[in-house]
């Protein structure tokens, strides 16, 4: 019987969402492995909406982080606050500035940030039961703000992010796109994908399915 891997989402755009295509690679990944993947995603109002055709934000405008997430997945999403760590196998978090402005308020405050609560509760119960979580291109921000203690992590090389990082009491571990950090100790997983904003749809696929591969082997 395959695993189940929660795949937890934030919206659906990379501005204030999920990175479509981080999210996808993701799925695709998972699919191929022969995981079965449970998507979630905080029932919640995003923190705001962006147009990105115009490159900017949209006044007045607002949408359910839940709702744009299962544009995403087509169907079965689920709110985060229904899904327990045991149900699941493991975790994964694709990128997008959705994890920095509705899973946690990291584009906002910085090191200072607070995560959504159900988010680090699931992210928790996860560790605590000894299960890997995998975090992509900006969301390791949510892995140190939540475990902090030295926890290693990578967001490349971007080192504004990666001194706050450090600022929360996790360890920075450079990594090129298509490469994995591994926390051993508390199986925890990332890579760095559209961090490098130079990056390649296919060497971001690369680093992902290292991720997926990484985190299956760890569950």
């Amino acid at each position: 019987m395959g695993k189940t891997v929660g795949v937890m989402l934030s919206g659906c755009g990379v501005f204030d969402g999920s990175e479509i295509q981080e999210a996808v690679f993701t799925l695709l990944f998972l699919d191929r492995a022969g995981a079965k993947a449970l998507c979630a995603a905080p029932d919640a109002a995003q923190m705001h909406v962006f147009n990105h055709l115009k490159g900017e934000v949209s006044p007045g405008e607002t949408r359910n982080v839940l709702a744009e997430s299962a544009r995403i997945c087509r169907s079965g999403i689920r709110s985060a606050k229904t899904v327990k760590a045991a149900e699941l196998d493991a975790l994964v978090f694709p990128g997008g500035y959705g994890a920095a402005k509705n899973l946690s308020d990291f584009a906002v405050k910085g090191a200072d940030c607070t995560v959504h609560p159900e988010v680090a509760r699931l992210v928790g119960e996860m560790l605590a039961a000894g299960k890997p979580v995998g975090f992509v291109c900006i969301s390791p921000v949510i892995a140190a703000k939540v475990v902090g203690d030295g926890v290693e992590l990578t967001v490349g090389c971007d080192a504004d992010v990666a001194g706050a990082i450090a600022a929360m009491g996790a360890k920075h571990v450079e990594c090129s796109v298509d490469r994995v950090a591994i926390d051993e100790k508390r199986k925890i997983v990332s890579v760095p994908a559209y961090m490098y904003d130079d990056a390649s749809p296919a060497s971001v696929a690369a680093g992902i399915e290292k991720l997926v591969e990484t985190v299956l082997g760890l569950a």
